[in-house]
C-alpha cells in the first residue's frame, strides 16, 4: 500500500490491542519498584533481551523469522523509537526532578493526537484535542501531587531531554502507521537491538548491580515479558491498524493506573490528586471517543 493511499477503517481488535499495551505499561512502576536497585541501562538491557527473545520465539514458532528482514528505514524507525525514547528518558531523570521530567515526557499522548491529523485518511476533531488536553490536565494533577524539591543545576537540559522523549515516542507511533505492512514480529529485532545498545551504555556509564534475590529476578522477568515485551508488540499492531487518536488519549491512563497499583501493593499512598487525575483522564477518554454523541 502506498503511504499516501487512504487506509482502511480502524480495526476494533487492533484498538483493543493498543489499549492492552497501555494496561501493561501501567505495571511498569510497581514491577520496577519490586526489582531492586538495578541501574536503568542494565535494566533496559535485561528486560529488552527478555522481550526480544519472547518475540523471536513467537516468530520462530509461526515460521515467520523472515519478518525480521525489513528495509533499513524500518529498522531505523523501530530501534530509534525504542532505544531513543528510553535513553533520553533515563538521561532526563538523572538531570531533572523525576516527576516533573515524567510529566514533560508524557506529552507524547497529546502529540500523537495532534500528529495523527497529518496521516492519510485521518482527521483531527475538536473532541480529540479537548480529550487529550483533559488527559494531560489529569497527568498534571497526578504529578503535581507528588511534590519535589526545587530543580537542581542542569534541570533545563533534563527537561529538554524529556521533551525529546515525547517527540521520539509520538513520532515513532505515528510514523509506524505509514509502514503498516511491516509485521509486528519485526519488533523482536528492534527489542534485541535496543538491548544490545543499552548494554553498551550500561558498560560505559554505570556500575553493575545484580538483583538481590529471586523475587527481584522474577520482577525483572515480568517486566521483560509484559511492559517491555508484549506491550510493544500489541502497541505496534494497535497504532498501525487501530484508532490511533483514541489510543493517544487513552495513554494518559497509564500513569494513573500505575499509581493505583503502587498504592495497592503498598509502594505509595492514595491522595486527592490521584482521584482528580482519574476523573480528568476518564472524562478525556469519553470526550475523545465521542461517547456522548454516540449515546
Amino acid at each position: 500500500m502506498s503511504p499516501l493511499a487512504a487506509p482502511p477503517p480502524p480495526s476494533a481488535a487492533a484498538t483493543l490491542a493498543g489499549l492492552g499495551a497501555i494496561l501493561l505499561w501501567s505495571m511498569l512502576a510497581p514491577l520496577t519498584a519490586a526489582s531492586g536497585v538495578v541501574p536503568p541501562f542494565e535494566m533496559a538491557a535485561l528486560t529488552f533481551a527478555v522481550g526480544g527473545g519472547l518475540g523471536l520465539g513467537y516468530a520462530a514458532a509461526r515460521g515467520r523469522l523472515g519478518a525480521l528482514a525489513q528495509p533499513w528505514p524500518i529498522w531505523l524507525l523501530g530501534v530509534g523509537g525504542l532505544f531513543g525514547y528510553h535513553a533520553l528518558y533515563f538521561a532526563a531523570l538523572r538531570l531533572a526532578p523525576p516527576a516533573s521530567a515524567s510529566l514533560v515526557a508524557y506529552l507524547w499522548p497529546l502529540l500523537i493526537v495532534l500528529f495523527s491529523a497529518l496521516l492519510p485518511g485521518e482527521a483531527l476533531r475538536g473532541r480529540h484535542v479537548a480529550g487529550s488536553l483533559l488527559g494531560f490536565g489529569g497527568a498534571i494533577a497526578l504529578f503535581a501531587g507528588k511534590g519535589e524539591a526545587a530543580p537542581a543545576a542542569g534541570a533545563k537540559l533534563g527537561y529538554a531531554l524529556a521533551l525529546g522523549c515525547a517527540f521520539v515516542w509520538s513520532g515513532y507511533s505515528v510514523l509506524s502507521r505509514l509502514v503498516r505492512a511491516a509485521p509486528s514480529e519485526a519488533v523482536a529485532g528492534f527489542c534485541l537491538a535496543t538491548s544490545a545498545l543499552a548494554a553498551l551504555c550500561h558498560w560505559a556509564f554505570e556500575a553493575p548491580a545484580a538483583p538481590a534475590d529471586a523475587a527481584q529476578w522474577l520482577a525483572i522477568l515480568a517486566l521483560g515479558l509484559g511492559p517491555v515485551g508484549i506491550a510493544f508488540y500489541v502497541w505496534d499492531f494497535g497504532v498501525k491498524h487501530g484508532d490511533i487518536r483514541l489510543l493517544g488519549v487513552a495513554a494518559y491512563a497509564a500513569p494513573v493506573l500505575s499509581t493505583l497499583l503502587l498504592v495497592l501493593f503498598g509502594f505509595a499512598s492514595a491522595t486527592p490528586a490521584l482521584g482528580l487525575a482519574c476523573l480528568m483522564i476518564v472524562a478525556g477518554a469519553l470526550v475523545a471517543s465521542g461517547w456522548k454523541r454516540r449515546r
